[in-house]
């Protein structure tokens, strides 16, 4: 299956990841006052010197298949760890460091709002990987377990097929 990627317009035959721009409290600030109120990059964002949050990679593993199925998530973070993960973000010496996920994934019933997080660091110019605490909620059940390829294309196409 062949996808087009949102960000280089290409063409790609592979497996893409999905990936989630800003945390979903960044929606919840009116417009008009994001940019006093909001700091964000591609990997953090503070809002009101009072919500701090990192990017990060929910993998999944895919049943048979060489290589994982990635969300890019936005989890919260103590204002202390966001700090200590800012000076070192290529550090793998820090963490892990609790979080809440807060991105809503709509492919997920129930809501995947405020899942309880690890936030892991490789080191080197990788992001964060995101572990969901073991429960029985879907994602949490599908990192744990895998996922088949199948699913794992349906989630895309879910994501990247108009109206998503």
């Amino acid at each position: 299956m062949t996808y087009r990627c949102s960000v280089c317009e290409e063409l790609h035959d592979d497996l893409p990841d999905i990936c989630f721009d800003k945390p979903d409290p960044w929606w919840g600030i009116p417009a008009e006052e994001r940019d006093a109120r909001i700091e964000l990059t591609a990997d953090t964002c503070i809002i009101d010197e009072e919500e701090y949050f990192i990017r990060g990679v929910l993998e999944i593993p895919i049943l048979g298949y060489p290589e994982s199925f990635g969300f890019g998530v936005w989890v919260s973070q103590k204002r202390e760890n966001f700090y200590t993960y800012l000076k070192h973000p290529d550090s793998a010496a820090i963490g892990p460091f609790f979080g809440w996920l807060c991105t809503e994934m709509s492919f997920y019933e129930p809501s995947t709002w405020l899942l309880k997080t690890e936030a892991y660091f490789p080191g080197g110019s990788e992001r964060p990987r995101i572990r969901l605490e073991p429960n029985g909620h879907p994602l949490a059940l599908d990192q744990r377990q895998g996922m088949t390829l199948a699913k794992a294309w349906e989630i895309v196409h879910y994501y990247l097929d108009p109206p998503h």
